[in-house]
């Protein structure tokens, strides 16, 4: 009988859950309300600071409270451009400028967002990550749709009154330098989970994995498995379409 294997460990949280204790919160658009549904209001950004194990900045926009008299302070995923003592403004009404937040159905064709919302009002779940932008294709008024290119590449069609912020989120470029060395990759990844290092399956023992043991390091059958696998064996290529390199042109998507 073998190992539980660090696949099926990882479901079960332990050690593998996040590190949030020196998050300083969740970063997200503000909550939908009437003035944004009809018109707009303005914040100001107050701070822009870092955020631990996240590679974008945040800003810290400090918005007038619309029911009672205070501020309502908001963290959002900060984009290319912005400053402290910036205003900006969110709602239908609101300018096509950088920082802005507006309904995607208000913004012209090929405008790039961030923070796209997939739902109306679940404050932003899209284009977060430094540097990455989603890009409206095209409306269809009729039905109130409007589809957007995410930064996969892959489109995806969303209602017209989800909300995006104007531009694209700050932090780009930063997987273009090097590592260099392992203690750059730990203290990247300590403060975000736990998984680094990587040990590959062939390098283990037939007791902790299904690809270990041998006299050589090497699998010894198909790493492809079925998706109906049972917990202990689903490693490798898992319901894998196809495999292999892909050769040739990739013909371009007609979509």
């Amino acid at each position: 009988m073998g190992k539980v294997i660090r696949g099926q460990r990882k479901g079960r949280g332990s050690v593998f859950t996040a590190n949030t204790c020196k998050r300083n919160g969740p970063a997200k658009i503000r909550k939908l309300d009437f003035a944004e549904k009809h018109g707009f209001l303005k914040g100001v950004i107050k701070k822009i600071e870092h955020d631990s194990g996240r590679g974008a900045p945040v800003a810290i926009v400090n918005f007038r409270d619309q029911y009672k008299y205070g501020l309502r302070k908001e963290r959002i995923v900060a984009a290319e451009g912005m400053y402290t003592g910036q205003f900006i403004y969110c709602g239908k009404k609101a300018q096509l400028a950088i920082g802005n937040i507006l309904p995607v159905g208000e913004m012209p064709e090929g405008t790039a967002v961030c923070n796209l919302e997939c739902k109306a009002g679940d404050r932003s779940t899209l284009a977060r990550a430094s540097g990455n932008y989603a890009t409206i294709i095209s409306h269809n008024p009729e039905e109130g749709l409007t589809r957007v290119r995410l930064p996969s590449g892959s489109r995806k069609i969303v209602k017209s009154n989800c909300r995006a912020m104007v531009g694209v989120v700050a932090g780009g470029g930063r997987p273009e330098k090097p590592m260099l060395k392992a203690g750059r990759a730990y203290h990247k990844y300590r403060v975000k989970r736990k998984c680094w290092p990587v040990v590959r399956g062939v390098a283990m023992n037939p007791v902790e994995h299904p690809h270990g043991g041998g006299n050589h390091q090497h699998i010894g059958h198909p790493s492809t498995k079925a998706r109906t696998a049972v917990p202990g064996q689903k490693v490798g290529l898992i319901a894998a379409r196809r495999t292999g390199l892909i050769k040739g042109n990739a013909k371009p998507n007609k979509d």
